[in-house]
């Protein structure tokens, strides 16, 4: 039995299961309240939670690591300095407390982004740091167990930037899969690599290519801190990489725009109908910001126009959408838009859920 989702509504979920991945992460495990239910979701792809923190609903995006098809949802949190809803995880959250789960999207993931063949095989190379590794990981899985006797299994080097192997999400499991699965190769690259046969070092183009001398036939999939992707990227384009064939998760913020002086004494009108609202703004302010500050029920995850937890319809008057990331080109041409990357240009009419 698979588990429903209502539309773009959330659900709440149970936590199960927490364990510390390593002493300063953690992961943990979300089911159906009720009754044991699979998960379908594309592998790569995140859910956005909404943690009810001092009385405040928080809500922010946290990449899947488990396989689809199973009874609950992994999640791996790392703590973040400052980071208040990713330490009240680690350190608040007990097994069986509830949180609030908006269903899987993003775009980066193995189905939407499929690998490209070489010799009637699948070649993917994954790259990671940090927590950038939970959703390749999650692909990983899936390109192992998804193989049928037609096909042959893919061929999956999985190279992964740590500090240590103590600090290293997954580190046994993925020395695991290393032993078991002919067609997983691992490339640990630690900072400090004592006790292990890993590399030690700091990935650069020539390093890269050294460990992976047959890159430029293979899909890549990358992610990680938003300095490590981009010195990857020039890395494979250096090396004759068709981009094309190389796919990368962004968590990177948006650069909004904001009202300019000769705006200033201007306003426009943010009209909510199912909510009877209607709300002075400027021209160039962030559809979400002026929705927040009225005290609307817009949910507003990564501010930075990936998770499309934000999403709304504009029915009448224009924005600029900054970022349509998680839109399908249907979506756009009926109006939909992504409030925490739509500055407001004219009077518009907004419709939320």
């Amino acid at each position: 039995m698979f588990f429903e989702w209502h539309g773009q509504q959330p659900v709440m979920l149970r936590c199960i299961d927490k364990y510390y991945e390593t002493y300063d992460t953690v992961s943990i495990k979300l089911a159906d309240c009720t009754e044991p239910r699979q998960f379908q979701y594309k592998p790569g792809q995140f859910v956005t939670l909404g943690i009810s923190i001092d009385g405040h609903m928080e809500h922010r995006a946290y990449s899947i690591s488990s396989p689809s098809h199973e009874p609950y949802l992994q999640l791996t949190i790392k703590r973040v300095s400052g980071g208040k809803v990713s330490n009240y995880i680690i350190d608040t959250l007990q097994v069986d407390d509830k949180v609030q789960v908006l269903p899987p999207t993003g775009r980066f993931n193995c189905i939407d982004c499929p690998p490209t063949y070489h010799k009637g095989q699948a070649q993917v190379l994954l790259i990671s740091a940090g927590c950038g590794i939970t959703p390749v990981f999650a692909m990983t899985q899936h390109w192992l167990n998804q193989a049928t006797p037609a096909e042959r299994p893919a061929d999956i080097v999985f190279l992964h930037s740590a500090r240590s192997p103590e600090a290293t999400i997954y580190y046994d499991q993925l020395e695991t899969l290393d032993a078991v699965y002919d067609n997983f190769h691992l490339q640990l690259l630690l900072k400090n690599r004592d006790g292990t046969q890993h590399t030690q070092g700091r990935l650069r183009e020539s390093l890269l290519q050294a460990l992976v001398p047959d890159l430029r036939q293979r899909s890549v999939y990358l992610c990680g801190p938003s300095q490590f992707m981009q010195d990857v990227a020039t890395y494979l384009q250096a090396l004759g990489c068709d981009m094309a064939n190389v796919y990368q998760e962004s968590f990177t913020p948006t650069s909004h725009s904001h009202a300019n002086a000769e705006h200033a004494s201007q306003t426009v009108q943010v009209t909510v109908p199912d909510y009877a609202q209607t709300i002075n703004a400027q021209p160039g302010q962030l559809l979400a910001d002026v929705l927040e500050e009225a005290g609307l029920p817009i949910v507003t995850a990564c501010r930075s126009g990936i998770c499309g937890s934000c999403k709304c319809r504009v029915q009448h008057g224009e924005v600029s959408s900054l970022s349509q990331e998680t839109l399908s080109e249907e979506e756009i041409a009926q109006g939909y838009v992504l409030a925490c990357s739509a500055t407001i240009n004219t009077d518009v009419e907004v419709e939320l859920g």
